[in-house]
């Protein structure tokens, strides 16, 4: 495995600046945003899209430094209900993955889609229970009408690439957990996979080992993010984990997104780590800050300390072992 980082955290820094810094801090191989919700700060799509010079330059900045690129990431809602909305994520991610063609890149991130309820729908509408029944109804409408189509041509096109997508389980998609992935990867096809965040699987209840070996039986693990999440015990006991209060108001809300080593100990991370290791698994775990308690930096160097052990902890064991 190699430690990484989600460069849009430092969007505001140019390029050359941004890569200086993260190789400085020891960080292996970076993931790049492309458009949709991260945007594209270091990542001109149309220009590298247009320009062989443009591109090798590119590489050769990423390259000089020692580091690898993980992954093109255009986190997106392609199933928007929106027609305006759905036809610029479907670009946006479409050009990421020819982009990562070229640049030889073998995974891009994004989200699964939301799609509405009806043809008539303006927003997503994410079904979280059977019943009044009409949620089940909406369910099977979304997943046969306009989830499996989207993404099973979608499997083709990337096949045609060669280029594979890790599909982010995020609460809000129709993709938010090892099952509703599974299905998917079923449906469209094997070059859908997952882009593993153990925060989200944390807000759920989830036990992220178990969700790593789950997804694991399936080949279905492409690329891992490292965010944690931290819980207000008295809130939990209240009202619950479903929170729609804005990430803002920490003190009123069950659980906020934390820098890793914050919201869990060390031993779940090196249990998350090993889960990975047991799996197969030698990409990338790419550090993703949404930690509100903490600066960029603090967050983004913190996560580096902690992780950074880990990784190196199980490299000696592949060693040991082989």
């Amino acid at each position: 495995m190699k430690l990484g980082i989600f460069t849009v955290l430092f969007g505001n820094m140019p390029f050359s600046e941004m890569l200086d810094h993260v190789a400085k801090a020891g960080v292996d191989t970076v993931e790049i945003g492309t458009g949709g919700y991260p945007g594209g700060a270091h990542c001109d799509r149309a220009g590298l899209l247009a320009s062989p010079d443009k591109r090798k330059a590119f590489l050769d900045e990423i390259s000089s430094r020692g580091l690898s690129i993980s992954a093109l990431s255009c986190h997106c809602n392609p199933l928007h209900p929106d027609a305006t909305k759905r036809e610029l994520a479907q670009r946006e991610l479409r050009e990421t993955i020819e982009l990562a063609a070229l640049l030889g890149v073998d995974t891009v991130n994004t989200f699964s889609g939301c799609p509405g309820e009806s043809e008539h729908s303006q927003n997503p509408v994410w079904v979280t229970c059977p019943w009044p029944e009409e949620f089940s109804q909406v369910l099977d409408w979304q997943w046969n009408e306009k989830v499996i189509p989207y993404w099973t041509e979608m499997n083709a096109f990337l096949k045609e690439r060669g280029v594979r997508v890790a599909i982010e389980a995020h609460p809000g998609f129709v993709v938010y957990n090892a099952e509703t992935m599974i299905r998917l990867r079923q449906a469209c096809g094997e070059q859908i996979g997952v882009n593993f965040d153990p925060s989200h699987m944390f807000w759920q209840g989830i036990d992220p080992v178990e969700a790593i070996h789950a997804l694991a039986q399936h080949n279905a693990i492409f690329h891992v993010h490292a965010k944690d999440t931290g819980f207000n015990r008295h809130n939990v006991a209240v009202n619950g984990v479903l929170d729609t209060k804005p990430y803002a108001k920490e003190k009123e809300r069950s659980w906020i997104f934390r820098t890793v080593g914050y919201g869990h100990d060390s031993q779940t991370w090196v249990d998350i780590i090993s889960a990975l290791q047991l799996a197969g698994y030698e990409g990338a775990v790419s550090i993703e800050h949404e930690d509100s308690l903490m600066s960029i930096e603090e967050g983004f160097q913190k996560a580096v300390d902690f992780l950074k052990p880990l990784i190196i902890r199980e490299k000696l064991q592949q060693m040991w072992w082989a």
